[in-house]
């Protein structure tokens, strides 16, 4: 049976499709978030706004030899599922839970045995019981998932990609985690842009994992490879061009008081301040002008900002919208990437440098000062695409191809799959 495109495309967008958003935008406009409240910080789970997720995940980077390992141990473990047949497609008429029972509790049974999220000695049936429940938030939790147990849309379309499909995905990606893993430093962080993850990684250990919100599909977070050289607090947020014709005109011809209301200032070419009423728009004349918001808990970047050189000119950033990293969907943003929990993050950067100490810090996030702070040990960056992976303990992780750079369509349409 060929892999038809419905299946393809399940997998490049499932979490798009996902039942959690129905009636909301895949995206939110990178301008709504100034009109959100700051709220309280979400604890960080361990992916997917899971704080409820199996314990899947240990103290070793992403980024290491050990993962490289596991992966070609993956890769081998992969082959043998895809020739002995792979695994049976679980029939998606309807959601699957703890009570249900029938044909497609049983596919659903094998797959998990298969795909080793269910003990074989479980036994065959076709009841959706405890077992089932805990590996169906097992098989969640690897492909970043929510876990809450229940078989909806994006399970669905992760657990029905062929097994040929996943290995094909693992020999990609191994290929790029060889590339990033040949010459390491002691102390960097990474943003895994698929996982919409951030490690901050020392002497081969994780010190701290975030949950992040990267590039929209359209709006793509770049391959970046830096060294963060400083720490704005409380910055100013300068509207990037793209925003101002995309988001910005259109707001202001809805609401002409979107700018003074959201302390947005106008400044000319000469450093002159406008007002709104100056500017027509209804053409393109404001994308001429620099357009700046003032610090504070409207603005777009929250109480800190992570700078490090890049031609796309990308950086890192807290965000009033804390509420944002508990989404399924995390690809929102213009291509920076927004970190949960970035007070421990900056504390980590700015460990070794003087005068920055924890204390220090926190003050910085309730006082509201406008503040740069020089890096005395710039830390090493790594925006990377690892859309699979694995653990030493034979957990095998896959993520979306959300921006399509695995190739994996291509691949299915050339060679025939079976399920």
């Amino acid at each position: 049976m060929i892999l038809s495109k419905s299946v393809i495309a399940a997998f490049a967008f499932s979490v798009v499709v996902g039942t959690a958003f129905a009636g909301q935008s895949w995206a939110e406009d990178p301008i709504q978030q100034v009109l959100q409240q700051r709220q309280a910080e979400w604890s960080d789970g361990f992916d997917a706004a899971a704080s409820t997720a199996p314990a899947i995940r240990g103290d070793i980077p992403t980024l290491s030899a050990d993962i490289v390992g596991a992966v070609e141990h993956a890769i081998l473990q992969y082959s043998d599922i895809v020739a002995r047949g792979g695994w049976p497609m679980v029939p998606a008429d309807q959601k699957l839970k703890v009570g249900a029972r029938g044909p497609a509790v049983a596919a659903l049974r094998q797959r998990l045995i298969i795909s080793g999220d269910l003990d074989y000695s479980i036994g065959v049936s076709d009841a959706f019981d405890t077992y089932v429940e805990a590996a169906v938030k097992r098989f969640q939790a690897r492909h970043g998932i929510p876990v809450d147990g229940v078989v909806g849309d994006s399970t669905f379309a992760a657990m029905n990609i062929p097994a040929a499909v996943r290995l094909n995905q693992l020999a990609t990606n191994l290929t790029r985690l060889k590339m990033h893993t040949q010459k390491l430093p002691e102390r960097f962080i990474m943003v895994n842009i698929p996982a919409a993850q951030v490690e901050a990684v020392e002497n081969g250990v994780v010190a701290s994992r975030h949950t992040a919100i990267v590039g929209k599909v359209d709006r793509p977070s770049p391959i970046v490879n830096s060294k963060i050289h400083e720490i704005n607090f409380n910055p100013f947020w300068t509207v990037p061009a793209s925003i101002i014709k995309k988001d910005l005109i259109p707001k202001m011809q809805k609401d002409p008081n979107y700018v003074e209301e959201y302390k947005i200032r106008i400044y000319d070419q000469r450093g002159n301040e406008l007002s709104p009423q100056q500017i027509n728009w209804y053409s393109d004349e404001a994308t001429n002008y620099l357009f700046r918001q003032d610090p504070g808990d409207l603005n777009s970047m929250g109480n800190v900002k992570i700078n490090f050189p890049s031609p796309e000119g990308v950086y890192m950033h807290d965000t009033p919208g804390k509420l944002l990293f508990n989404n399924e969907f995390r690809f929102e943003s213009s291509g920076c990437v927004r970190v949960q929990g970035i007070r421990e993050l900056i504390k980590w950067i700015l460990r070794d440098t003087p005068g920055w100490d924890p204390a220090s810090i926190d003050q910085m996030f309730v006082n509201g000062e406008r503040v740069d702070a020089k890096v005395a040990k710039p830390v090493q960056l790594y925006w990377v695409y690892v859309t699979a992976w694995a653990n030493v303990d034979g957990v095998v992780h896959f993520r979306n191809d959300i921006y399509g750079l695995d190739g994996l369509e291509q691949y299915a349409q050339q060679v025939g799959t079976p399920l």
